[in-house]
């Protein structure tokens, strides 16, 4: 190429992209860097995608974990005595026909003593009406044993109760089996409170899958939970279930407004906002960690690209002396970082987005090779690892990896667009 065509080309012009390339590819007799651009193109593939891989999953395990919780104590809490009014008829009716609300329901929740066979726990009951129950999917599509058959049939709302798998086990009853109930709360007297004591029939027994609420609940009818503890026609606070929770603060004024000015309107954010909190920053520091570990393999190109001017200095010294500007020897050195950075993290990128999408079928082959459960259903109450992929973090990551790789290759680049092409000759 003669001085002048040097002189004329474009930045990022054609020889510029090719003079990059050919380094790139040259053999380590030739001054190449071959091994170690292999070694930067492995190291960030495989950051770019456990980035990618950790963060779905990840994503995965605080989706079914929101969705459990949100599925077994509602979405929107309404407290204060506007509930227990002579109006609440009225305020759980204006809140269902709010538009966006699924369903809106009354209950009682006290602590109590568990007591079977085995021992006694402490334990948390929840006073709902049968035909709540029956439409809480979280419940009734999870009974593990026994039915909801006879739940709130009979006196008073009948003797049934639906207990918690984990608890059902602590104290060692199963369907059908005889359980004593403790209330803390119970008749006055003139010594004061006594506890009231009562036996129930476990009728079905359940397990969320979420081990704080399999170990410490059962559920008793409404009608039977206000006898028991002493409520007489009072509840404890009416929760409300959506139709779409991201919806939540859009329809909030609208629960506000149908509650009335005696009501007292929170939301689920408000009461479990220490486990959400933790969450995040659970995921903050993962993410940190692994953004850590990308610079780290992207700091591979540096090394690998100071050895390549290091080779190459006779060859820039002459690309200067035929015409080429500084602004032009930084660009073939600069692309040739980038093509590493570049390939490295559409590399990192598809492994990871296609392990996610497969995570099923990657569990059961490995299962199957190793004849190991990697992932214990019984454990876990999941059949599989959950991935979900964000695809604006997933973007955030691509982004991210590019601008390190594109960062660390600015150094060596500026360092051989410096060169006085006099004293490299000199040398050597």
């Amino acid at each position: 190429m003669t001085d002048a065509a040097l002189t004329a080309a474009a930045p990022f012009s054609r020889w510029e992209r090719t003079l990059a390339l050919r380094y790139l590819r040259a053999k380590r007799k030739e001054g190449g860097v071959a091994l170690i651009a292999l070694l930067s193109f492995a190291g960030i593939s495989v950051a770019v995608a456990a980035l990618i891989i950790v963060m779905s999953v990840m994503n995965g395990f605080s989706t079914i974990l929101v969705s459990k919780m949100l599925g077994f104590n509602g979405h929107v809490y309404v407290n204060g005595p506007a509930i227990n009014g002579p109006e609440r008829d009225g305020l759980i009716s204006r809140i269902r026909a709010v538009p966006g609300v699924s369903e809106a329901i009354p209950l009682v929740e006290a602590q109590g003593v568990a007591i079977g066979p085995n021992q006694l726990s402490f334990t948390l009951v929840r006073g709902e009406r049968a035909a709540d129950v029956r439409a809480s999917k979280i419940i009734a599509d999870n009974i593990k044993s026994g039915s909801l058959k006879g739940y709130g049939e009979g006196e008073g709302g009948g003797e049934l109760v639906l207990v918690g798998q984990k608890l059902a086990n602590t104290i060692g009853v199963k369907a059908g089996d005889s359980i004593t109930l403790i209330s803390p709360s119970g008749a006055q007297t003139a010594f004061g409170s006594q506890p009231r004591r009562k036996d129930y029939i476990v009728g079905g027994i359940f397990s969320v899958g979420v081990s704080e609420y399999d170990q410490a609940y059962i559920y008793m009818p409404l009608e039977q939970a206000q006898l028991f503890f002493g409520r007489d026609d009072a509840i404890d606070r009416v929760e409300i279930k959506l139709d779409n929770i991201d919806k939540l603060d859009a329809l909030k004024p609208d629960i506000v407004r149908a509650a009335g000015p005696l009501a007292q309107v929170t939301d689920w954010r408000d009461t479990n906002h220490a486990i959400f909190n933790a969450v995040q920053v659970e995921r903050s520091t993962m993410r940190l960690i692994l953004m850590i570990v990308v610079i780290i393999a992207a700091l591979n190109i540096i090394s690998g690209l100071v050895m390549l001017v290091k080779n190459k200095t006779r060859d820039i010294a002459i690309l200067r002396t035929m015409g080429a500007s500084q602004g032009a020897v930084l660009r073939v050195f600069f692309m040739s970082g980038a093509f590493i950075g570049l390939a490295a993290t559409l590399t990192g990128f598809v492994i990871g987005s296609l392990f996610c999408i497969y995570i099923e079928q990657i569990q059961a082959v490995v299962e199957k090779v190793t004849g190991v459960s990697v992932f214990n259903s019984d454990v876990y109450q999941l059949s599989h690892i959950p991935a979900r992929i964000d695809w604006v973090e997933v973007s955030f990551i691509v982004i991210f990896s590019l601008l390190v790789s594109f960062l660390m290759t600015l150094p060596p680049a500026w360092q051989a667009a410096r060169l006085d092409p006099v004293e490299a000759l000199r040398n050597e």
